[in-house]
């Protein structure tokens, strides 16, 4: 995999901003994405999503993982097998509820997203594993959502 530049810009919002945009959330996506909560398995609405396009950060949209690295896990979670760059994200050792593992936040906006274990397919052998409600799908050829208002309507 070779390494490029992101062309996103990866500079967090302002405070203010970012109370805005929580606001527009409901309180499950509140949950999961400020305080690190996590959906019930087999019940997110991207779990069987087939379209190809990215998967963006719910709150300030930021693409982070395409549907050509998405395969069905078992698990009940959304799943992939490497992000869409990796200076989308951020990894963070989470030792809550009795388990060593590794968290995904967003790395614009700091949302959590989910959890990656050594589990997953080649080429990798990670399992991203997200919470539907965390994301949102911008299908290939669409117009993708600028909460940020940065004039980043593309998906590469």
């Amino acid at each position: 995999m070779s390494y490029s530049p992101t062309p996103y810009d990866l500079n967090p919002p302002s405070d203010a901003l970012l109370a805005s945009l929580a606001a527009t959330l409901s309180e499950e996506e509140r949950h999961i994405l400020l305080s690190q909560g996590t959906e019930a398995p087999f019940c997110g609405g991207l779990l069987d999503n087939k379209q190809e396009g990215s998967y963006i950060c719910k709150l300030c949209a930021l693409p982070l993982f395409s549907s050509a690295c998405k395969f069905e896990s078992g698990t009940g979670w959304p799943s992939f097998f490497a992000p869409y760059h990796s200076d989308h994200i951020v990894e963070l050792s989470d030792v809550t509820h009795g388990m060593r593992r590794v968290e995904i936040r967003c790395k614009r906006c700091n949302s959590h997203m989910g959890h990656v274990f050594p589990d997953g397919p080649a080429p990798t052998g990670l399992r991203y594993c997200l919470n539907s409600a965390s994301l949102d799908f911008c299908a290939r050829g669409e117009e993708k959502p600028d909460p940020l208002r940065r004039g980043e309507r593309e998906c590469l």
